[in-house]
């Protein structure tokens, strides 16, 4: 595969957690884009680092536990915005309760986790800047990776909230879409 840029890319969350930590359990999951994404930052686990020096001979090196990493993606703050919605959700439950998460590269290759929200700050600049957020998501699951081309692990009632207005009571392809943050459910009302 060759290199590809970042442009293009998305995050997505899902209130639900998969049956399975692969990529099945995730495909049966409904996401919601997280809308204004500047940048994400990186997935993937590190191991900690485990020696031993013995008297004699050289040091040796062993892989500790796993850390699947943090994320502290940088957004564009809309109160509007049905990913962000979930995602100040996910920051004020008071409980260990993990949220799934959806990484789509320009090259069509997906990152699956699950994860929990740890806050989401906001900054305020000066006059010539963008309110913006940067929560802190804590990945707590092994990252499944399914590579661009695979068969798409992608339910068909993925939300797309790129603008949001079709969210809030738009006709959308011959219904009427509402989305509830609180409930976190795209819901069909009809034409």
């Amino acid at each position: 595969m060759a290199a590809s840029t970042a442009a293009g890319s998305s995050l997505a969350i899902c209130i639900g957690a998969p049956a399975t930590n692969d990529a099945a359990g995730f495909a049966a999951l409904t996401f919601t884009e997280i809308g204004g994404l500047e940048k994400v930052g990186a997935v993937g686990a590190v191991f900690s680092k485990i020696e031993f020096q013995p008297l004699f001979g050289p040091k040796q090196k062993y892989k500790g536990p796993a850390d699947y990493g943090s994320l502290q993606p940088s957004l564009a703050h809309d109160e509007s915005d049905a990913g962000q919605s979930i995602l100040r959700a996910a920051a004020d439950d008071e409980t260990n309760k993990l949220f799934a998460f959806a990484l789509t590269y320009s090259s069509g290759a997906k990152r699956f986790f699950q994860g929990r929200v740890f806050g989401y700050p906001e900054t305020t600049d000066g006059a010539d800047t963008i309110l913006m957020a940067a929560p802190t998501i804590e990945i707590s699951t092994k990252v499944v990776k399914v590579a661009a081309g695979a068969p798409s692990p992608d339910p068909p009632t993925m939300a797309n909230t790129r603008g949001t207005s079709m969210l809030r009571g738009a006709e959308v392809s011959g219904f009427i879409a509402s989305f509830d943050p609180l409930d976190a459910r795209l819901v069909a009302l009809g034409a």
